[in-house]
């Protein structure tokens, strides 16, 4: 097994372009519309080489005992520790994040890294033992070998290290794409991690959708992880298809806010505003389609329309800003696109519903009621500062409003009734279900959505099984002399 190299070439130098190159990425801050990095866009057989480089390091990775993967994985986290404010800032240029947030963002990557290097150390399979025709059986975790992480724009660490760290615990060698917006923190966490890592074992490869669709399609890849859009997810499953990798897919959602009278309405209020618009409603399990029960939905609406008045958009860098700008102009034109049309279709634009006139992709945090259930703009992800907020007359009709739509990703439900608690978080078809909070998840717990959001979880052991194949081995005793 080949030793890692503080020598080892830095994924910006392998990709280095000049940003007056047409045929380059290039980064631009959201906030100023200004060009800050570009990078070469990987071809087929950059993607080959980095699937040879992993393809080469796997054997060597997947025999080195759990003990010594998760010694590594917590030197990465230690490491990245170190270094949060760089990565925090990194994010907040690069997405647009607000920097009070981007902070807020470190703790879960570390985390998560140190989760994983725990969970590689214990394997849960069934007890060794004589299961039928007095043979002894026992089961084998083993790793996949390369693996194909393509991660999204919105949180390009998180999600990096969501992915990352259970693949490699798991045994396996990795080539990560992140998206071509956003590449810089999964830069920095690669060469921070290669310091540590054995030659192979993690591979980046920069690069638009032709860069995924060759990664995808290579077959050595034995899985394909990928947080993205439907139209994505549906177009990756078609193509690993043809060589049957396994795939775990994040789709996003449109997460329903279930809001009950018993609940207190206007402390409620001001804890789903910043539920609805963290991360500029970039957020798959945004608070984004809240119902309301109808004897609470007029104080509901005037206390949420106040909170949401003393939202502050600006610049990402002011740690008093909390709202940022879109990840683009074309995110922008789609954002206003929907609330457009929704106002052509009869909703009510309560807050907002316009482009701020200022340099950046902003948005303004808006407010929609008088929508109905059909309307694209409760069916469909909007993914932006857009809320909507329903009316619901009984338990029946807000449960089947919330399951009314493709998604299945995460819900959330604010009651005091715990009979109402049981039955909902039982019947709401959502892969997360929240109790009267929003959004926050747990290393030790799974995420991962139904139907359209997808399918396969993260977080948790079950982040480590998505990863691994179980053997069953199966050995008569009486022959084995």
């Amino acid at each position: 097994m080949s030793k890692p190299s503080a020598e080892r070439r830095s994924v910006a130098d392998e990709f280095a372009a000049d940003i007056t190159d047409t045929d380059a990425a290039v980064v631009i801050d959201p906030a100023t519309e200004k060009a800050v990095a570009a990078y070469r866009i990987a071809t087929e057989a950059d993607v080959d080489s980095a699937v040879r480089r992993a393809s080469a390091a796997a054997a060597g990775w997947a025999n080195t005992p759990p003990g010594e993967r998760a010694e590594i994985l917590l030197k990465i986290a230690d490491a990245v520790q170190k270094r949060a404010e760089e990565f925090a800032q990194l994010e907040s240029v690069n997405v647009g994040k607000p920097i009070a947030h981007a902070r807020e963002d470190m703790a879960w990557v570390w985390d998560v890294i140190r989760f994983n290097a725990g969970a590689a150390r214990a394997s849960v399979v069934p007890a060794a033992g004589e299961y039928a025709n007095g043979s002894t059986s026992w089961v084998r975790r083993e790793p996949l070998g390369v693996v194909g992480l393509i991660t999204p724009w919105n949180y390009p660490l998180l999600m990096g290290a969501w992915k990352i760290a259970p693949a490699i615990a798991a045994g396996n060698t990795v080539v990560i794409k992140p998206s071509e917006l956003t590449p810089s923190s999964t830069i920095l966490l690669a060469d921070i991690a290669n310091q540590f890592l054995p030659e192979g074992v993690l591979n980046v490869v920069l690069g638009d959708s032709s860069t995924g669709r060759a990664l995808v399609a290579h077959p050595t890849i034995r899985m394909i992880a990928l947080t993205g859009d439907v139209s994505t997810g549906k177009a990756v499953a078609a193509s690993a298809a043809q060589t049957l990798k396994r795939l775990s897919l994040e789709l996003g959602g449109k997460a329903p806010v279930l809001v009950f009278a018993d609940s207190p309405v206007r402390e409620t209020a001001r804890d789903l505003v910043a539920f609805g618009y963290s991360a500029t409603g970039q957020d798959c399990t945004a608070a984004c389609r809240i119902i309301v029960e109808d004897g609470a939905y007029e104080e509901f609406v005037e206390a949420y329309c106040d909170e949401v008045a003393k939202l502050r958009v600006g610049d990402p860098s002011d740690p008093e800003t909390t709202v940022g700008p879109l990840i683009s102009e074309r995110q922008l034109d789609r954002v206003a696109g929907f609330v457009d049309r929704a106002r052509k279709n009869g909703a009510n634009v309560r807050v907002g519903g316009k482009r701020l006139d200022r340099p950046g992709w902003f948005y303004a945090p808006t407010v929609i009621t008088d929508a109905d259930q059909s309307d694209e703009i409760i069916q469909r992800e909007v993914f932006g500062p857009v809320v909507t907020i329903q009316r619901g007359s009984s338990d029946d009709e807000m449960l089947a409003m919330a399951n009314g739509v493709d998604y299945g990703l995460s819900a959330s439900v604010w009651t005091t009734d715990l009979a109402r608690t049981m039955r909902f978080t039982r019947e709401l078809d959502f892969g997360t279900v929240w109790v009267n909070q929003q959004i926050f998840v747990a290393s030790e717990m799974p995420f991962g959505g139904f139907r359209d959001s997808g399918y396969g979880k993260e977080l948790s052991a079950h982040g480590i099984d998505e990863y691994s194949k179980f053997k069953h081995v199966m050995v008569n005793p009486e022959l084995s002399n």
